[in-house]
């Protein structure tokens, strides 16, 4: 029987929210009707209506040939649940007095056994959610109006086979019957009757299979099959409204920001016939191709079939393009109802139609989902057709979706084998052989000798040449912003993280992913826009800038008020930021640059020091190594600003972990082992995230700031008397203190001041803090009396403020996501409340006191389209995301004007 579904934070709540205006009434109208020239409803009205409702009015105004109907508001949904799953007072009336209505429009009587009306019973939330829902048809039918179906058609076929389909739909739905039980049942009956298909079975054939699923219901669930037409309706609405709380359902509004109060409608539509014979069909059509944007009517049909056969995959549906030659007056009327939706409702239409017995029905039309390429394509085209304005096209597109864009993705055409998910920690698609470790991800690709994947239980900083080498990642261990996923992003790299469903063993050169067993050097496909892990090697699409997301950008571009800078720690990083349209880096993190295998031994030399004579002397042979990095990425940039953020992570992190790297590491640097693993246990923290990192570790070892500070001018001072322009800016990490920021400023003015007398030149710089210890956030205004820029870095901004540790959150952030805890995770989109809130009053309090302040931000949030939209109305200068996210947060804080605009 029907499951009972939990009412958590997935339950709809109580209030009512309408864009459109009910009729005015001394009760609650529940039910609006469409249909033969009449409809109670609108298209504005999708709150209430839902989107198939609303739409199915609205095409009734146009007059657009629907099939009459009527339409249970989104308001009984949320009623439903308040009750403890039963139906407010005056709906069961209701709905019988608007039956009559449906019967006197259509001319039939529901469960007249000569004349039967026969109906669809099926979802329509605010929002689309196709699939998610469930959907019944034909509706009525029942041992005696069946064969009153019979009479009236004089085609016993056509009967039987809407009646066994009844019963499939809803015994599966409404009566929990599985979908596969009645599908065995089906496969039996074709193979004793040789039949390919199931428009092969004859009408003796699918009587037989009628009698059979009434006998599996029986068995299932010890009932008969309902044969009072009334209470197959009462149970259908049931069941749709019940699967508003269904597990996919739940799962699409969360993974697509639908809020879940909304709930959803239920449309009860006169039942139209494809599967009546040759001169019947169904099908669905979209007026512009979905997956290129062109301007061309797309889609498929089958003759003799009804709706779900098209979808379902049973039969092979032919190209809406057939249609012009088998049924020309067909197409010619279909491909003009779209034309004609298409312009009033200014967007691609998606539609479902059903053709009996020669005669056109539009079941429904929505906006069209389509891909990225599409989505630019056609809001250009739009534009250019006078449709719709430059600013309603910046808006129609999801800023998400573009980053499709910019990286490879699988082929559409492949048939993959799919052996496990992780999360979505990076886009894109990348293939390559299995390895599992950074050094041979390194040794094979420098090579030449494979393209590889690098798989980890997680990565640390040690790993980055590794990364940087493969073409994607894989973790068993992390999250959204773990380690691994902001590495991957910041280089554009395809990766999947998290993957639960993997156990990584690099000892034995193998991951197992539930009974498949992949070893090192095996073929395996990374699809990062979905976190699926793919065997063997899938084809890829290469992404390509066409000339409509180029004028969407530049459309974006003269309408933003925010510039968008990109997190980039390479030249090669610098390079792509600005072909993306980066306008300055707003976080270059040094620490990336000491994994080098000529720096890391010097950096460890640096931490094994005794003494500071030691570690300066260590500190001198890395300086060239910074000022080479910095002076390659500052050359890049000419003339737009870099901020350098000066060493950021503990110590212990550049040292070896395991008894193996340590023994290495003794004999490369001539070191007692005994002492080295002294040392590595002494550098130990409980919580490193909030142990001697940061300012703490200018402040402990003031010469590590003076080696970067160095770095930073001497690059600035050469490439200036080069002629290239540079604007350093000099960020201090981690501040919580104003003391600790005057304590390092002190360091880095004197650097600049000993670097301009020295080299004979003089630059201008910027020293600035980044805003990630809440603290910081309270006393901004004493921090801004020296700070000359704030960048909020709110990934540790995060942690800091709600205790959570972003590699861990994982354990139990699905469970907050349910219970509605939290309505998105926090690392992923920023928390607009509580963090929020302290961004807020740093931007406040440190232009109280210096008003010109430049504000920005540089966590992963920077590239997320909602946390873009905040920075705006928060009064920030600047985000700062990955390279390949910069078109996002383009389009992003375009469009956050325009929202303001409205």
């Amino acid at each position: 029987m029907k499951k009972t579904a939990r009412k958590p934070a997935t339950a709809v709540a109580s209030k009512r929210s309408t864009s459109g205006k009910p009729a005015a009434s001394s009760k609650t109208k529940y039910i609006y009707v469409f249909g033969a020239g009449r409809a109670d409803g609108r298209a504005d009205m999708k709150q209430l209506l839902g989107g198939k409702g609303a739409n199915l009015a609205e095409m009734t105004n146009l007059g657009v040939p629907v099939p009459p109907g009527i339409t249970i508001t989104t308001e009984v949904c949320r009623k439903f649940y308040e009750l403890g799953e039963r139906w407010p007072d005056g709906l069961e009336a209701e709905l019988k007095q608007q039956l009559k209505w449906l019967e006197s429009i259509t001319k039939k009587g529901f469960g007249d056994p000569r004349n039967p009306l026969l109906v669809s019973v099926r979802s329509g939330a605010a929002v689309s959610m196709p699939g998610m829902m469930d959907t019944i048809l034909n509706l009525g039918l029942n041992t005696q109006t069946v064969h009153g179906l019979i009479v009236k058609t004089e085609n016993p076929r056509f009967a039987y086979d809407a009646y066994r389909r009844f019963i499939q739909m809803y015994g599966d739905v409404v009566l929990g019957v599985t979908h596969k039980q009645f599908e065995e049942i089906l496969s039996k009956k074709k193979l004793k009757f040789h039949a390919k298909t199931d428009a092969e079975l004859s009408a003796d054939a699918l009587k037989e299979l009628i009698t059979e699923y009434k006998q599996l219901v029986k068995r299932a669930k010890h009932v008969e099959f309902p044969e009072d037409p009334m209470e197959q309706l009462r149970g259908a609405v049931n069941a749709v409204f019940s699967s508003w709380n269904n597990e996919r359902a739940n799962i699409y509004r969360r993974l697509n920001n639908i809020p879940h109060h909304l709930g959803t409608a239920v449309t009860i539509q006169s039942m139209v016939f494809g599967n009546m014979g040759q001169s019947s069909l169904t099908g669905v059509c979209f007026t512009r191709d979905p997956g290129t944007g062109e301007r061309i009517f797309y889609g498929e049909y089958l003759v003799n079939a009804q709706g779900e056969d098209v979808v379902a995959g049973i039969r092979t549906p032919k190209p809406i393009a057939e249609l012009k030659s088998e049924f020309p007056k067909i197409y010619e009327r279909l491909h003009k109802v779209g034309q004609q939706l298409e312009k009033y409702f200014t967007d691609v239409q998606d539609m479902e139609f059903t053709v009996e017995e020669g005669v056109l029905f539009m079941l429904q039309t929505r906006t069209g989902k389509r891909t990225a390429r599409a989505a630019v394509g056609i809001a250009t085209d739009f534009v250019k057709e006078g449709l719709i304005s430059k600013d309603k096209a910046l808006l129609r597109i999801d800023p998400a979706q573009i980053d499709q864009l910019l990286h490879p993705t699988i082929n559409p055409k492949a048939k993959p084998h799919v052996i496990a998910k992780g999360l979505p920690a990076s886009p894109g698609a990348a293939v390559g052989k299995v390895v599992f470790t950074a050094h041979k991800a390194v040794k094979l690709t420098e090579e030449g000798a494979a393209r590889v994947i690098l798989v980890r239980e997680e990565t640390s900083p040690e790993d980055i040449e590794g990364m940087a080498a493969a073409q994607g990642i894989l973790t068993a261990r992390g999250g959204m912003t773990s380690h691994a996923a902001v590495v991957a992003r910041g280089m554009g790299k395809c990766c999947v993280a998290g993957c639960q469903e993997i156990i990584v063993r690099e000892e034995e050169h193998h991951f197992q992913a539930g009974s498949v067993v992949v070893k090192e050097f095996d073929a395996i496909t990374l699809n990062g826009t979905t976190g699926e892990v793919l065997l063997g090697e899938v084809s890829l699409v290469q992404p390509q800038v066409t000339g409509s997301f180029k004028q969407i950008l530049e459309w974006a571009d003269q309408t933003r008020r925010l510039r968008v800078r990109a997190n980039a720690d390479t030249p090669q990083d610098a390079k792509v930021a600005r072909e993306f349209g980066a306008e300055g880096i707003g976080l270059c993190r040094t620490e990336h640059m000491f994994f080098g295998e000529e720096r890391l031994p010097v950096v460890r030399e640096m931490i094994l020091a005794k003494n500071v004579a030691a570690r300066k002397t260590a500190l001198a042979k890395l300086l060239p190594f910074q000022k080479q990095d910095f002076k390659a990425i500052f050359d890049v940039m000419k003339g737009l600003p870099v901020t350098v953020r000066l060493l950021d992570p503990p110590l212990h992190e550049f040292l070896p972990n395991t008894p193996e790297d340590q023994e290495r590491v003794s004999k490369q640097l001539g070191i007692d082992l005994r002492t080295l693993r002294e040392t590595v246990g002494s550098l130990h923290e409980f919580n490193p995230m909030l142990g001697h990192r940061g300012c703490r570790l200018g402040i402990t070892y003031p010469e590590i700031n003076e080696m970067q500070a160095q770095a930073i001018f001497e690059a600035a001072g050469e490439l200036l008397r080069d002629g290239v322009k540079v604007i350093p800016e000099v960020m201090i990490p981690l501040v919580g203190h104003p003391q600790e920021f005057h304590i390092a400023k002190q360091v880095i003015d004197a650097v600049a001041q000993q670097t301009m007398r020295r080299l004979k030149v003089t630059f201008k710089y910027l020293v600035g803090t980044m805003i990630e210890v809440p603290r910081a956030a309270i006393v901004a205004d004493i921090i801004a009396q020296e700070a000359e820029f704030f960048s909020f870095g709110t990934n540790d901004l995060t942690q800091m403020t709600f205790g959570f540790s972003r590699d861990d959150i994982g354990k139990f952030l699905p469970q907050y996501l349910k219970e509605g805890i939290l309505p998105a995770d926090p690392f992923v989109k920023l928390d607009q409340d509580g963090v929020g809130a302290l961004v807020r009053m740093g931007v406040q309090k440190g232009r109280a006191t210096r008003k010109h302040l430049k504000v920005g931000i540089c966590g992963e949030h920077g590239g997320e389209p909602s946390s873009i939209d905040f920075c705006h109305r928060a009064g920030l200068d600047y985000v700062s995301c990955s390279p390949y996210r910069v078109p996002v947060a383009r389009l992003a804080a375009a469009q956050a004007v325009l929202r303001e605009k409205r």
